[in-house]
């Protein structure tokens, strides 16, 4: 992969990166705000609290998965590997890493 389109998937993926940074601090005050509830007196509201809790706690999962795949993105770029297949060593088309910014592999491999 030349240069070029590397330094264009550099920025989307610093963008994508500090999209998900932002989201993650924003879960992280939700949760640490729930976990300081002192006012909870009512089953049905401590229900609607731990349900909270734990849609909070699956999504930041995620959220923590997909930054892992984002520095590994980039990562790559900086190996100058980024855009290879990782199980055939062929080129990752261009369209596709424009869909898939995280693509590893080809979608037939």
């Amino acid at each position: 992969m030349n240069k070029q389109p590397n330094l264009d998937f550099i920025e989307i993926l610093k963008e994508k990166k500090e999209h998900v940074e932002k989201n993650i601090g924003a879960l992280k005050a939700e949760l640490n705000a729930l976990g300081n509830e002192d006012e909870i007196d009512d089953t049905i509201d401590m229900a609607e609290l731990q349900i909270d809790n734990t849609v909070d706690q699956s999504i930041l999962h995620q959220l923590e998965v997909e930054m892992g795949e984002i520095n590994a993105a980039l990562e790559r770029i900086r190996e100058g590997v980024y855009g290879i297949c990782e199980k055939t060593g062929k080129p990752i088309p261009i369209e596709r890493l424009k869909a898939n910014p995280l693509a590893r592999t080809l979608i037939d491999a």
